[in-house]
């Protein structure tokens, strides 16, 4: 793989049907499936095929159809699970097996009731059995973001000598700071023996709102993967967003990492999620919010309608929005209000203008937005000689 493409893990199906409320049919995943693979997304986590039969059934579908990217299966470290993973992949061109086990001293002491020998030994139990069915085994250490980084070093080393293709260095409680999710991965790529015979991929959840800037880091620091879903959907605040961490990349070249993905499928992509899954995307959303290119601030659009880059450093067309949107508010200064009414056909003179705007005012005291019909009206209002030309 080249130094300088990130390959973009998508987990939306997986990790980010686990909302609650978000369950998806197959027929509905199929769907977001190949949109995934006409995204350029170079690997679809399909589901967790053990979990349900619903679920291996989705598996084996999108296994099926998927022509282009790697379609993974998710197991713990247990044979019956890496088995129906290897069942429901059977029929995909490129399949991968994810397994794996929680890695901190909280998680082998509370959930495994077990010690780092116990968890180590399930490891390379797991990753071999996995290895017998699919050359591509990715090796998750859950709970890697509170794991020591000695210890994890060498969990990951013997995953590696056990088959390993990938290893997944989880922030599983979205808990790291970027500095310190950085300085593990590079610790990783300096300590684990093996580490060029496998790729290291970024898992990061969004407790504190540090999901995007942590993946970032982590690629900054030598990880050549990262895992994460359209809207960030996930458990409790969510994964790494997509389409942030794409146009992240692509937003500061002198970075030298990119993707394979097609931004200007992602707004659309985005709002196929968000009604499959019944979840509505907040407005202030990243590259994908209604609010993203919208502009409201008499300051800001000003400057917009002089030069976009005044104030977005992201054309929007480059994710398939549109245009930027003029919002009229009691904020929006003459130049958005002239703007706005050229576009319904009304070519305002200055002292017009003054007029206009004045009673643009009154209508924009009594509501939140000044639609284009209240621009109607308001011309109607101010009695003056134009006429809308289109």
């Amino acid at each position: 793989m080249n130094a300088d493409k990130v390959q973009v893990f998508d987990t939306t199906l997986r990790d980010g049907e686990q909302v609650p409320g978000c369950k998806l049919n197959t027929h509905q995943k199929v769907l977001i499936a190949q949109r995934l693979d006409e995204l350029g997304v170079d690997v679809i986590e399909a589901g967790f095929p053990i979990s349900s039969p619903g679920d291996f059934a989705s598996v084996q579908a999108i296994a099926r159809i998927v022509k282009n990217a790697t379609v993974c299966g998710l197991s713990r470290a247990v044979k019956s699970d890496i088995e129906a993973a290897a069942r429901a992949l059977e029929h995909a061109v490129k399949p991968r097996i994810h397994t794996g086990i929680g890695t901190s001293d909280s998680h082998i002491k509370h959930k495994f009731n077990s010690t780092r020998e116990g968890v180590v030994e399930r490891a390379v139990e797991a990753v071999s059995f996995a290895k017998t069915f699919v050359d591509d085994v990715e090796f998750y250490a859950e709970d890697a973001g509170r794991t020591d980084n000695e210890f994890l070093a060498y969990i990951c080393s013997e995953a590696i000598k056990a088959g390993a293709t990938v290893l997944n260095i989880p922030d599983t409680t979205g808990y790291c700071l970027p500095e310190a999710y950085g300085a593990k991965i590079k610790y990783l790529k300096e300590n684990v023996h093996g580490i060029e015979k496998a790729i290291l991929s970024c898992h990061c959840h969004n407790d504190l709102g540090l999901a995007t800037a942590n993946s970032i880091a982590g690629v900054m620091n030598g990880a050549r993967q990262i895992e994460c879903t359209i809207n960030g959907v996930g458990e409790r605040a969510g994964n790494t967003s997509l389409e942030e961490i794409v146009m992240v990349l692509r937003q500061h070249p002198y970075l030298n990492l990119d993707t394979n993905v097609d931004s200007k499928l992602l707004y659309s992509t985005s709002r196929m999620v968000s009604e499959s899954m019944g979840m509505p995307v907040q407005p202030n959303k990243a590259i994908v919010g209604a609010n993203a290119f919208a502009h409201s601030s008499g300051i800001h659009q000003d400057g917009v309608i002089k030069n976009r880059e005044t104030y977005e450093i992201i054309d929007p067309k480059d994710v398939g929005v549109t245009e930027s949107a003029i919002v009229l508010t009691a904020r929006s200064g003459r130049a958005a209000l002239a703007y706005r009414a050229k576009n319904l056909g009304y070519e305002l003179t200055k002292l017009q203008l003054d007029d206009v705007y004045n009673e643009f005012l009154v209508f924009a005291d009594r509501s939140k937005e000044v639609c284009d019909g209240d621009i109607h009206q308001i011309m109607e209002n101010c009695k003056l000689n134009v006429r809308a030309t289109a």
